[in-house]
């Protein structure tokens, strides 16, 4: 995404306000929990037009149905300044579909009609959704049988009802959805088609219940301890022709796991776009509301970020989205970046490291060959080479030491106190990236879709997939951050 002058201002205003929230509430948005567990979900991008789709059978209810899912976008809405589709039951123009508005705000069309040529009722709340850190979850439940209006469409977000909009158009009575399959009316999960409403994000626990007014009460629950919304499995019925996308199976990523057992067709989507980032163990990605020099292209699960044209001190620096107290810390902490370099020269550079909440805060500029504090630099790392795996590894405790490998080799060292090197006490993933060339792949939990593991390997719980060994370091997730800090 590209952000400049007001824009640009506006949003890092808007980033500094909210950044204990963003960055010290891990568990934004998601929460770790002994019950249920998501164990997956899918990453979908734009510019690769990516959706999942299927025929809808005959004999779907078209008054009467429930969509349930969570998402984590990676991409605001009004800076790419198109609407996003998450859910379409229908062809494109009258269909029934829901996702966010070109302007951030929940978006929902009851479209369809007899014949699918009918009129589209309109919803479009007065909440926006902006935490590109953070899972949501939806659902909205459509019932045009219902003698009251306000009783035919109802939709909650985390758990609570929204009842705030700038528009809300219900359906008439006995209105008929674009959902049956006459004609080849698809039902999508991800972006419309090539041309109109991509999605860029995560999408996880995908339901469809056909013929079933579900609440939200059906799908998650309020921690006892925390008061986060959770997810919890739905056990209803799911009707006729209903569906559930648990992206379970990364070989088959369109595989209906319950409901009238037909599978959803794969567009462009393939198993390196499963994803362990859930719900339930919200994943570290690349802050896309923030760039500290320039805006980079942020691609892949928010995963990818690519250079921006260049010489001299232009490079483009972006941060994760989960911050470590290396002081307070009970564990060390890993994380791995492949670069993808298409042609030699001075623009070839990548500089990875950890950078400090106040260099963030205060604005501070920090630049190629950024390592542990934003100053301190070691010189050789910008002999990048194509496939180079870097490693880099936080050891924390009261002498913090940041430690980088280059295809498992140590060959940098920074320790809080020395060289002028030091610490805050929130500290976060950092990247700059220079030149149209390079591309920095990373892996926080699980690896962006173009990043090549050829040997798997997880931290000490079991979580993540990195190309080498951890050394005995986490993996940046919410699951680790909520048991070690």
């Amino acid at each position: 995404m590209v952000l400049s002058g007001k824009r640009l201002a506006e949003y890092r205003t808007w980033h500094k306000l909210n950044m204990e929230v963003l960055q010290r509430t891990a568990n934004r948005g998601s929460i770790s929990t002994g019950g249920y567990e998501i164990g997956n979900s899918c990453k979908f991008e734009d510019d690769n037009d990516e959706w999942l789709y299927r025929t809808n059978a005959s004999g779907t209810n078209r008054k009467t149905w429930t969509v349930s899912w969570w998402f984590k976008q990676t991409e605001l809405r009004s800076v790419n300044g198109a609407a996003a589709e998450h859910w379409q039951g229908g062809g494109y123009g009258e269909a029934t579909r829901a996702g966010i508005f070109a302007d951030d705000r929940i978006w929902i069309d009851i479209g369809g009609g007899d014949g699918n040529t009918g009129s589209r009722f309109r919803s479009l709340s007065t909440q926006k959704i902006r935490d590109t850190s953070a899972w949501y979850h939806i659902v909205i439940a459509c019932d045009s049988t219902q003698s009251t209006e306000a009783d035919r469409l109802k939709v909650w977000l985390n758990g609570v009802e929204v009842t705030a909009w700038d528009q809300r158009q219900y359906p008439t009575l006995n209105y008929q959805s674009a959902l049956q399959g006459t004609g080849g009316v698809q039902m999508k999960w991800g972006s419309a088609d090539a041309t109109y409403h991509g999605y860029s994000g995560y999408l996880a626990e995908c339901n469809y219940v056909d013929g079933v007014t579900a609440t939200q009460n059906d799908f998650g629950e309020f921690d006892d301890d925390s008061g986060i919304w959770k997810p919890k499995e739905y056990e209803g019925s799911y009707g006729t022709n209903g569906s559930y996308l648990d992206f379970e199976i990364a070989s088959d990523l369109g595989a209906n796991a319950k409901g009238n057992d037909v599978n959803f067709s794969l567009n462009n989507i393939s198993a390196a776009d499963q994803a362990t980032d859930t719900p339930t163990n919200n994943g570290c990605t690349l802050n896309v509301l923030a760039s500290l020099e320039g805006s980079n292209d942020i691609t892949e699960g928010a995963l990818v970020s690519t250079g921006k044209a260049g010489g001299g001190g232009n490079f483009n620096g972006t941060y994760g989205t989960i911050g470590i107290d290396p002081f307070n810390s009970s564990v060390d902490w890993y994380w791995e970046i492949e670069t993808s370099i298409g042609t030699s020269g001075s623009d070839t550079d990548i500089g990875i490291g950890w950078i400090k909440e106040s260099r963030i805060t205060s604005g501070s500029t920090a630049y190629n060959n950024v390592y542990a504090d934003g100053i301190s630099r070691y010189s050789s790392q910008t002999a990048n080479a194509a496939g180079d795996i870097w490693g880099v590894l936080l050891e924390t405790g009261t002498t913090p030491v940041f430690k980088l490998y280059r295809n498992d080799s140590l060959i940098y060292t920074a320790t809080h106190g020395s060289g002028g090197v030091s610490f805050d006490t929130l500290m976060f993933p950092y990247i700059t990236v220079k030149g149209t060339s390079v591309d920095a792949r990373l892996n926080f939990l699980n690896p962006a879709s173009s990043f090549s593991i050829a040997s798997g390997n997880t931290d000490p719980n079991g979580y993540g997939n990195f190309e080498f060994d951890t050394k005995s370091g986490y993996a940046l997730c919410t699951k680790n951050l909520a048991e070690y800090g």
